[in-house]
């Protein structure tokens, strides 16, 4: 590692630990953040009188200035270091709940979605900086592992903690209390700010990889960057499909009731957890072969949802094949950060990670516009043939990404 501050030798378990911690915690406030906004869309159209359509358009200005934002925001990291970016990213959260408790109708939401991407943005840069600089080698794989579990923790935290707080209050206080989360997350940032420390990367020295990337913009030259981008733009494409689509998919093929659907859903969200956690492992144990193991977590998830497509399995068979493929993906994510970190010039990680990451922005984007039209059809087991070709793809280019990272070492 680039600015490791201790042999990985020395460092103790304990002080690895902490890091994980604090950059999960703050991964997980991320996530949370991602539905803070559509979990309140019943009550917005209710109190303002909107439609699905201006609804919709407030998630795609979100992930648009978070995917540009991202790109943008590993400059940052790299010049300043991650934890001023962090500060400035909780406190952007912070706003924007707060400007959702005072919104008066559809200008005021958009100006909220706004300030929910620009807090959005900088969350994997900045994470994957922190990480990589002051959690131990033989430790990242589990790193990694906790960022991704924690992560869908926050996606599985916000509903509850909204809708229940809107239940027994109103949603302007639901807000209210989200923007104190935030709050609370930063004071605890500002108080263990000694183990969320970078040095800035202005002027990359010596090593191959190093000087290639050595100017601020010079990494765009490399190949790598761009297959990184695309291998996260596809592999993306399959959960912003699932989370959007999956209830109405099972619902309509396999004719299950929605309360069975949705509960589907979160058992997804939880096996894709879980197979976080055994990818830990995983990365850590087969740390020279990321790509394989990436690729072959990929095509697993592809052939789960082929399967569900045939409905072959029936109502209940399709259900637990459905939230199977969520472990089959997760396991895959510890070791595709391991992967990116390989492909990662010295000097230049923020950038880096930030402009490759914003590939997920574009996933998350384009795949439920895309495969709408499938479902507007009623192309339903089409829709989730379409989305495991995705996964075919991502697998394809995490060979791609791993023979190029290791052409340049």
């Amino acid at each position: 590692m680039s600015t490791t501050l201790e042999s990985s030798h020395t460092v103790p378990w304990r002080q690895d630990a902490q890091v994980m911690g604090l950059v999960g915690l703050v991964h997980a406030s991320s996530h949370f953040s991602h539905l803070l906004l559509p979990l309140m869309f019943p009550a917005f159209m209710q109190d303002f009188g909107l439609g699905y359509a201006e609804l919709g358009l407030l998630m795609s200005v979100f992930f648009v200035v978070s995917g540009v934002g991202q790109a943008l925001s590993g400059f940052c990291v790299d010049h300043f270091g991650a934890r001023p970016v962090l500060y400035v990213s909780l406190v952007m959260l912070a706003l924007a709940c707060a400007s959702v408790t005072q919104a008066q109708g559809y200008g005021g939401l958009m100006c909220s979605a706004i300030l929910f991407g620009l807090g959005n943005c900088t969350f994997h840069p900045v994470d994957f900086t922190i990480l990589n600089n002051r959690v131990s080698e033989q430790r990242l794989g589990h790193a990694f592992s906790t960022h991704g579990l924690t992560g869908n923790l926050g996606w599985a935290v916000a509903p509850t903690f909204m809708v229940g707080i809107s239940t027994l209050s109103h949603w302007r206080t639901a807000y209210a209390c989200a923007a104190l989360v935030f709050v609370a997350l930063l004071l605890l940032c500002l108080f263990q700010r000694v183990h969320l420390h970078t040095e800035p990367q202005r002027h990359p020295a010596g090593a191959k990889r190093s000087t290639e990337a050595g100017t601020s913009l010079a990494f765009l030259r490399l190949p790598v960057v761009w297959w990184c981008f695309g291998f996260f733009v596809f592999s993306t494409m399959t959960l912003a499909v699932v989370q959007s689509f999956s209830v109405s998919i099972l619902q309509s093929l396999v004719g299950v009731s929605f309360t069975a659907a949705t509960h589907t859903l979160t058992a997804y969200l939880v096996c894709a957890a879980l197979g976080m956690l055994a990818g830990g492992f995983m990365a850590s144990a087969f740390a020279k072969h990321t790509q394989t193991v990436v690729a072959g977590s990929m095509l697993c998830a592809a052939m789960l949802l082929v399967i569900c497509a045939t409905t072959w399995l029936g109502p209940v068979g399709s259900m637990l094949a459905m939230a199977i493929t969520g472990f089959a993906a997760g396991v895959g994510g510890p070791s595709r950060d391991l992967m990116i970190k390989k492909a990662t010039p010295k000097g230049a990680t923020g950038r880096v990670y930030g402009m490759v990451y914003s590939g997920m922005d574009v996933g998350f984007a384009i795949a439920p516009a895309l495969f709408g039209v499938f479902m507007d059809h009623g192309w339903y087991a089409a829709t989730l043939v379409g989305v495991s070709l995705t996964l075919v793809v991502s697998a394809a280019l995490a060979f791609v990404v791993g023979r190029q990272a290791e052409s340049s070492v």
